[in-house]
């Protein structure tokens, strides 16, 4: 290996590179471009998973939302258009018979889906907003960022029927003066005072509730408002490792079970899939990136093709150069060893020159979309992607460069002083 260090071996490469310049500047340019390529596409899709991440990050990415409809067929005597109703104690049976479900928050909410928010008062302020009645495990499905001094409802509340509420910012700013602590004091929700144990955050990101939302136990709720077993949908988060559209079908045929509903009947119960949504974004940011792959060797295979076509024109051209060096007691090793390390230091720099190229280009991105309202964070590729990318090039470069090489070392020194 010490003519790697040999300072006359990077004179004749030099040398060799020097004598057409341009050759060699589009040489590299093709290499250049494949992993540029790679790195710019591999970067901006994993922008996009990043970004969706974080939109996500507040809610469980495989969660789902049921609620009741109307039958649309008969059954069992019953007609077509009879109301669906969930009830609680739908939750333990769902929970028995579908082990991949991780947790289930029954809510019974007003003001939402065409309901009548709550009058709420305060002093001399007041304002209408949803209420919505909850259990604790309600937070394992979607996070709530609590101020701190403040907590949301536990499971006391919900055994004693607490009368103890969790508002939002904008109830904050809409019912209390500014700088005033609003935990611990009483606001009147409806017709009922009500003390205030926590205010949330606004989420950034999926958020299954607005910022002037109100919470309360689910068990003071259904007593205030008469509302008994009913509840208006569940919130259902699978384990991760599931296939969460089995899941939905899964709750959706029991539920018609419990319910005796026509097996078939397609609109009795709605569903959203929030956790099949994620899964589709993620799926097409994975297969940006194993585009972003392919695309990206191609082009870096076509461009260290070309290297070894214009080592070949090189070898030829110093055909003479060889002669005499093999004439003067140059190995066929020195010779292989020189034209493949000159194929492996064009595709370095190529490669080198790319990276760098890439890297600016995702900078320049992650800067411009910093502002935007739109799903993507920080579009960057992992450094070891970056090194073997890097790697294959340099194999591809040594495996080209071994045609030239061959076909340098095949020259006879005699024939080779002939050439003119």
């Amino acid at each position: 290996m010490k003519f790697i260090f040999d300072r006359n071996t990077w004179q004749e490469i030099f040398g060799s590179i020097g004598k057409n310049k341009t050759r060699t500047v589009i040489t590299i340019v093709g290499v250049l471009w494949g992993i540029f390529i790679y790195i710019a596409l591999s970067g901006a899709a994993k922008g996009m998973d990043n970004g969706f991440e974080k939109v996500f990050e507040s809610v469980s990415m495989n969660s789902m939302f049921v609620w009741g409809q109307s039958t649309s067929m008969p059954y069992e005597g019953f007609k077509t258009g009879r109301p669906m109703q969930l009830k609680l104690g739908d939750v333990a049976k769902l929970e028995n018979r579908i082990p991949e479900i991780n947790n289930i928050a029954p809510r019974i909410t007003m003001g939402n889906f065409g309901t009548d928010p709550v009058f709420t008062v305060r002093g001399q302020k007041s304002g209408s907003y949803p209420v919505n009645g909850d259990y604790p495990v309600y937070t394992k499905i979607a996070t709530k960022k609590i101020f701190d001094g403040g907590r949301f409802i536990n499971d006391e509340d919900i055994a004693k029927a607490r009368k103890v509420c969790v508002i939002g910012e904008r109830n904050v700013q809409e019912l209390f003066d500014e700088d005033e602590d609003p935990i611990g004091e009483f606001i009147r929700i409806g017709d009922v005072y009500f003390q205030v144990v926590g205010v949330h955050k606004l989420s950034q990101g999926v958020s299954f509730d607005s910022d002037a939302a109100i919470f309360i136990p689910f068990t003071t709720f259904r007593k205030l408002y008469n509302t008994g077993d009913n509840v208006d949908y569940f919130c259902i988060a699978a384990f991760d490792d599931v296939d969460v559209v089995q899941v939905e079908k899964d709750v959706k045929a029991l539920l018609k079970n419990i319910h005796r509903v026509n097996p078939e009947d397609e609109r009795a119960f709605g569903s959203f899939n929030l956790g099949e949504m994620f899964t589709r974004v993620s799926g097409f940011a994975k297969g940006m990136t194993f585009l972003s792959l392919i695309v990206g060797i191609a082009t870096i295979l076509a461009g260290v093709i070309g290297i070894g076509n214009i080592l070949l024109i090189s070898v030829k051209e110093r055909t003479k150069e060889l002669g005499v060096r093999r004439a003067l007691g140059a190995t066929p090793r020195e010779v292989r060893s020189q034209i493949i390390l000159e194929s492996v230091f064009l595709t370095m720099v190529a490669g080198i020159m790319g990276i760098i190229l890439g890297a600016g280009v995702l900078a320049i991105i992650n800067n411009l979309t910093k502002d935007l309202d739109f799903p993507y964070t920080n579009p960057t590729v992992p450094i070891p992607y970056v090194l073997g990318a890097l790697l294959i090039m340099v194999v591809l470069g040594t495996l080209i460069g071994l045609i030239p090489a061959q076909r340098a070392v095949s020259i006879k020194p005699i024939d080779a002083l002939r050439e003119e």
